[in-house]
């Protein structure tokens, strides 16, 4: 027996003005699939660049955004050899999807599905997973990150920055924030306790003087890692600071991402001619290494997703900020709020019957 939903699809990728909420029958779930009543839904930066047609995983064709949700299972598919332990309907899961979550009910592989603790509100399960598996993966598995190192975190007030500060503080590292703006600065040293002389607001004129400055406050002759998702000009003054055996992540580039509801093609492509260029022997020479991931490979990979779970929930155990949310009809102009980069935490969608 199908259900009826209602969803924001884009017909084709180019614009957020072609976002339009839609009606349509949801079908029972299959093997190894449960349905979610949606309750909450996480937005990510990524749901903007794939409706703009910007990011790589971008499916062609119409499609739904959205990369994370939370709700409760309201029906089980039949059950599907070597699948997860059983959930219930009734339930109360994250689920991460590789598109689709911007619905109010959704089919998913149980494979997917992502506990969190019962304490915990739908909005604030919605806003955990991609960030903390990104911040995770970054620091842990890529980053190397260990006891007393000097780390750079860009965009430290957003939800990949507050989980990956928390991560840093848990594994006794020294932080160095970066924001965009003086409030988030605020935000940081009185709200999070960072040390002011840590964290900067970024001025593209005078970057590297201020990395030099808090490196100097820090004690700290150079940076062990960088966690970034800025790009830009902020990226060379970084790298240049980094210590031997420093390394660079990179998981994003929100310099590309322009304030309209299309992208502006012509600032885009002085943007890429301009982009950084790295010179892997003088890599060598420095003793630098630079790294780059996008999450969605975490999709045919899923088998690690309960161990970095896991791995994640040892190191932080306060749930996320959820800086704003916003009515699930109201989707476009939350995207917009994003996408404007005054927010601090995670934005959410509330999803009412």
């Amino acid at each position: 027996m199908s259900v009826t939903r209602r969803l924001w699809r884009i017909p084709s990728a180019g614009s957020l003005d072609r976002l339009t909420l839609v009606e349509e029958a949801l079908p029972e779930p299959g093997p190894g699939e449960a349905r979610l009543r949606v309750e909450a839904v996480g937005l990510n930066f990524a749901d903007i660049f794939a409706c703009q047609g910007l990011y790589s995983a971008t499916p062609s064709g119409a499609f739904t955004p959205g990369l994370e949700c939370a709700g409760v299972i309201e029906a089980l598919g039949p059950p599907r050899p070597g699948d997860p332990p059983a959930l219930a309907v009734g339930d109360r899961v994250a689920v991460l999807t590789r598109f689709g979550g911007y619905a109010t009910a959704l089919n998913f592989d149980l494979r997917y599905a992502v506990p969190f603790p019962a304490q915990w509100s739908q909005a604030e399960a919605a806003a955990w997973p991609v960030q903390a598996l990104t911040a995770w993966y970054g620091l842990l598995p890529l980053g190397g990150l260990r006891p007393g190192q000097c780390v750079l975190v860009q965009s430290a007030a957003g939800g990949v920055g507050l989980q990956a500060l928390s991560m840093i503080g848990s594994l006794g590292a020294r932080p160095i924030a970066t924001v965009g703006s003086a409030d988030k600065r605020e935000f940081l040293t009185a709200r999070r306790g960072l040390d002011p002389a840590a964290v900067i607001v970024r001025d593209r004129r005078r970057f590297g003087a201020q990395l030099d400055a808090a490196l100097a406050a820090a004690g700290a002759p150079g940076l062990d890692l960088v966690l970034d998702a800025v790009l830009g000009p902020f990226f060379r003054p970084a790298f240049d600071r980094l210590a031997p055996e420093g390394r660079y992540v990179l998981f994003g580039a929100a310099d590309f991402m322009g304030a309209g509801t299309r992208p502006d093609y012509l600032a885009l492509a002085w943007r890429w001619l301009r982009r950084p260029r790295l010179d892997p022997l003088a890599m060598i020479s420095a003793n630098r290494s630079f790294m780059a991931f996008n999450l969605i490979w975490l999709w045919d990979a899923v088998e690690r997703v309960p161990e970095a779970v896991q791995a994640i929930r040892a190191l932080v155990r306060e749930p996320p900020l959820v800086g704003e949310r916003l009515p699930f009809e109201q989707a476009p102009q939350a995207m917009r709020r994003l996408q404007s980069g005054r927010t601090i935490g995670k934005v959410i969608l509330d999803v009412r019957p």
